[in-house]
């Protein structure tokens, strides 16, 4: 069984709920980065969402944008997201799903994209600009070679619509909780429990996962109540450009303290 899978299966049991740190790969750096996910596993993640640095991303806000920049900036190729992940592979066993642009996946080639995801260790693929009506091939190659194929459900999308992604994801569906792009919110949609209520009436039997605009341990409790899974991104990445001064030390310190706080929270 995929780790994703596995992971999921394991919480329902034990009536828990899984935190899903996101980090972007290579920022600052691909050490501190490997280092992050070593230490957010012994601090209560139950999965690790990778952002895979893309030039042009369509729904990432200023802060991860940001780190985007910040690691293209230093030469950083995909070869080298794949050797860090393959050396973490080595003393973690949770978890790790890539968020990646198809542009970056096309231009390696499907197959070989994903053939270098199984070597290296990771259990899925999250591609957030590969449109539904063009998504069946790709999503086919993904599962055939034992990878969950996570798909995004936005809260504009009709129940119609929703109930067909819902069919073509795998591992968990991941419903963005705001419009627009990442970023933290001070206040959540007050429609979002009902509206994770509906998605998992038209998904039974698979996880839902809420992401975009969760930054508090208050949020992410909240969140936890309705949802199978909760993602945080632009918040840790934040904390990661605040201690970026002290070193790789202060990083992992700064950032798994936050961590720790969100899932005590969900506990």
């Amino acid at each position: 069984m995929n780790r994703i899978e596995a992971m999921f299966e394991k919480l329902s049991r034990n009536g828990q709920k899984a935190l899903m740190p996101y980090i972007t790969a290579g920022f600052p750096d691909l050490q501190t980065t490997a280092a992050l996910i070593k230490e957010m596993t012994r601090c209560g993640a139950g999965m690790l969402e990778l952002g895979i640095p893309f030039s042009d991303p369509i729904a990432d806000g200023p802060v991860i944008q940001s780190s985007f920049t910040q690691a293209l900036a230093k030469g950083l190729k995909n070869k080298q997201i794949f050797e860090m992940i393959s050396e973490v592979r080595q003393e973690v066993e949770i978890p790790i799903a890539a968020m990646v642009s198809y542009s970056i996946v096309n231009r390696l080639g499907p197959n070989e994209y994903i053939r270098h995801c199984v070597e290296a260790g990771i259990d899925g693929l999250i591609i957030p600009d590969l449109p539904l009506e063009e998504a069946k091939p790709i999503v086919e190659l993904i599962q055939k070679a034992g990878l969950c194929s996570v798909m995004l459900v936005a809260p504009t999308s009709r129940i119609e619509r929703q109930n067909a992604i819902a069919k073509m994801s795998s591992g968990f569906i991941y419903y963005i909780s705001v419009t627009g792009i990442t970023g933290e919110r001070k206040e959540l949609p007050a429609e979002l429990v009902d509206n994770v209520v509906r998605l998992k009436e038209v998904s039974p039997g698979k996880p839902v996962c809420v992401g975009f605009g969760i930054s508090t341990p208050g949020q992410a409790a909240m969140v936890s109540k309705v949802a199978d899974g909760v993602i945080v991104g632009s918040a840790i990445i934040r904390r990661i450009s605040e201690a970026e001064n002290s070193g790789r030390d202060g990083i992992v310190k700064h950032v798994s303290q936050y961590v720790r706080s969100l899932a005590e929270a969900m506990a």
